[in-house]
């Protein structure tokens, strides 16, 4: 990281879950991917990188055991907090890196702390995860890959591959239309907690991955590097 002049005014915030993925990723790997894409910021980057927020909104995985919430209410007021602290101190503006598609919540905190005049931002946008789809050759689009698919098992495989366990090469589950998972959650639409292709996932394509999501962030440090006072 470079950031040991203390010259860095830009902090980066993980926020993973911990819920089920599949009986083959460990609950924590949104918190897994979350870091991994945090630590490439980190490595290209001026910034002050934080460890991750582990727990967050996975209520819709709640049919199955291991998987822990928090309320939306309070992880908005987590966030808001650390930025509070990370301003008193010094460091003016805070990239929340999130790893789980049900933190709905993260986008009010950034929209609402902007017309405060806060500097936040929330990263990756769905733009630079098909932008990173497309480089690392990640066949599934973003609406199939919903849940322990070919991405998550892919920056697993290249960035902790010790936590992945064989069973990813036969579990694909296709659920495309799910206009009602919000009401009835993850369990109406797979009995095994996966919704993706991960016997497409590999090492390489992780990698790719993450280096794309790197190159992504460059005009989100930029406008939040120009926005200061």
């Amino acid at each position: 990281m470079r950031a040991a002049d203390g010259s860095a005014q830009v902090a980066v915030l993980p926020v993973g879950s911990f819920e089920q993925h599949g009986p083959y990723l460990p609950l924590a790997t949104d918190t897994l991917v979350a870091c991994a894409i945090a630590r490439e910021i980190a490595a290209a980057y001026p910034v002050r990188l934080l460890p991750p927020v582990t727990i967050s909104c996975s209520h819709e995985h709640a049919g199955w055991p291991g998987t822990v919430s928090i309320s939306a209410v309070t992880l908005h007021a987590v966030v808001n907090d650390i930025a509070a602290s990370l301003r008193r101190s010094g460091v003016g503006a805070l990239v929340v890196v999130n790893g789980h598609g049900g933190n709905y919540v993260l986008g009010n905190v950034v929209q609402e702390a902007s017309a405060r005049g806060e500097r936040m931002a929330l990263f990756p946008a769905a733009e630079d995860w098909e932008a990173a789809r497309e480089r690392a050759g990640v066949a599934t689009s973003l609406l199939t890959d919903m849940h322990a698919g070919e991405i998550e098992t892919s920056v697993l495989l290249h960035a902790h591959p010790e936590v992945v366990r064989p069973g990813y090469e036969s579990a694909d589950v296709v659920a495309d239309d799910r206009r009602h998972l919000l009401t009835v959650g993850m369990s109406a639409y797979t009995a095994s907690g996966v919704i993706g292709r991960p016997s497409l996932g590999s090492a390489d394509k992780g990698r790719e991955l993450l280096a794309s999501l790197a190159d992504s962030f460059a005009p989100y440090f930029d406008l939040l590097t120009s926005a200061r006072e």
